[in-house]
């Protein structure tokens, strides 16, 4: 992948700017398929924090001698993967969006895999759930709070939520549909159980409302309406990452598995499916996650129809240059 330098060597980069164009969605993409390269996740903690306080002292200018620019941006690489943009810290490996190629090529593979019977359904669902309130978590807006109970109160909703999903389809298709339909109950659950997990698990956002800051980043109020469009582009791009795996894949396996060669190896068929969905995972991940501009903006026109409480608190303390859009980290 091509990384643009600067226009010349003594030109210092933007260690908190992206190196693409982020108002494009090649832009995005680009950022996030480096960004969220799944080697990171095996790199050590004594790298990762060497990394950041490399970032930090090049960001101050005290970088020591010689430090070369592809240093830079390999250390901004591993910052970036491995620490939330709002609290600075360390996020779970688990939980971060590098991850996701492997947690999630696993764990979909056996969702499509093992869905024939109740228990299998709902122990993979409950599986999923709980890793995706993990990464809900993590990337969460980090500005916005979340006691331990409303966290606890979270997780089991999102989780039973998917769980019923799941055993509903499963039981009203099980005598209405084909067993090729059948392989697509993975894939309601998911949908529907993200539609929960997303706003459940990051609520305390929507209930305080997320920083709103200016174009020159300045913090100017709270808007309960940011987070309620933040969770509506997290959700569409968390079940585009899953769509082409848990929607394409069936067709596939429907038919392989009529082969000769597949009917012998059927203890191959859930490897199979794990590294399939990986396959999809590497480039769907950049391309969900590019979607929608990770900076997400609204226009104050716009909260002073919708949100006018929220306005008036902002237009207080602008006083007369009230901006025409404000800015919000809408979290992935």
């Amino acid at each position: 992948m091509t990384i643009i330098y600067p226009a010349t060597m003594s030109e210092r980069l933007n260690v908190d700017a992206p190196l693409w164009d982020q108002t494009t969605f090649v832009g995005r993409f680009k950022h996030f398929l480096w960004v969220t390269d799944p080697r990171t996740c095996v790199v050590g903690d004594e790298a990762l924090d060497k990394a950041k306080e490399l970032v930090e002292q090049y960001r101050r200018g005290t970088e020591p001698p010689g430090t070369s620019t592809d240093q830079i941006i390999y250390a901004k690489k591993l910052y970036e993967s491995a620490f939330h943009p709002d609290s600075g810290e360390k996020q779970n490996v688990f939980g971060r969006m590098s991850f996701q190629v492997p947690g999630g090529m696993a764990i979909t593979g056996a969702m499509l895999q093992w869905y024939r019977t109740p228990f299998a359904v709902v122990f993979w669902q409950w599986v999923n759930q709980s890793f995706n309130a993990l990464v809900n978590y993590t990337n969460r807006n980090a500005k916005s709070p979340t006691t331990t109970t409303q966290l606890v109160v979270a997780y089991v909703s999102a989780t039973s939520s998917a769980m019923l999903t799941a055993l509903g389809c499963k039981y009203y298709w099980q005598k209405r549909a084909s067993p090729f339909v059948q392989r697509y109950v993975p894939f309601a659950a998911v949908a529907a159980a993200n539609c929960v997990n997303i706003p459940l698990m990051r609520q305390n956002e929507f209930l305080n409302g997320v920083d709103c800051a200016d174009e020159h980043g300045r913090i100017v109020g709270q808007s309960k309406l940011a987070a309620a469009k933040a969770f509506s582009q997290v959700i569409i791009s968390r079940i585009t990452m899953c769509a082409p795996g848990m929607l394409i894949l069936p067709v596939i396996m429907e038919r392989a598995e009529k082969f000769p060669f597949m009917k012998r190896i059927t203890f191959l068929h859930g490897p199979i499916q794990v590294m399939a969905v990986g396959c999809f995972l590497t480039f769907m991940v950049p391309t969900a996650c590019a979607l929608f501009p990770q900076r997400c903006s609204m226009k104050t026109t716009t909260l002073a129809w919708l949100e006018p409480e929220a306005f008036e608190k902002i237009k207080k303390s602008c006083g007369d240059k009230i901006p025409e859009k404000v800015y919000f980290n809408k979290g992935l």
